[in-house]
Formats: structure tokens, C-alpha cells, sequence
């Protein structure tokens, strides 16, 4: 089981994964929350359809540049 926030300033996900842990869940939190997913550039579901957007660069990982080493 995944709990989760819209973003990295709440703590539902946090305190709803440590409840479900105590009832025997096996839990994980997703950090950062359904806010991150979306600015790495994941994909998520509207009532429209599938979504993506370009990935954040400040936020997703991005590929290292040659450094000529």
C-alpha cells in the first residue's frame, strides 16, 4: 500500500502509512507526493485522460553532461 500528499508540506501521508502500519499493512509513503510524480514527469489519470508534462528540471533527475573526463 502507497499513501501519499498533493505535496511535500503535508503529513497526512505520513501519519495514514504509520496507522496502516500498525494495523499490519505493509506501507510506503510516497515522498514528495502527487505533486512530485507530476513535476518528474510521470504519468497520471484526469477525468480528460492520461496526462504527462515535461519533466521539471528542478525537481526530476536529469542526465549528468559529458565532462570530458
Amino acid at each position: 500500500m502507497v499513501t501519499y500528499c498533493w505535496g511535500p508540506g503535508c503529513n497526512g501521508a505520513t501519519r495514514a502509512a504509520l496507522a496502516l502500519a500498525e494495523l499490519g499493512y505493509g506501507v510506503k509513503e510516497m515522498l514528495g507526493g502527487f505533486e512530485y510524480w507530476v513535476r518528474e514527469g510521470f504519468a497520471y489519470e484526469t477525468w480528460e485522460g492520461v496526462r504527462t508534462r515535461d519533466a521539471d528540471p528542478l525537481t526530476a533527475p536529469v542526465e549528468a553532461a559529458d565532462c570530458g573526463c
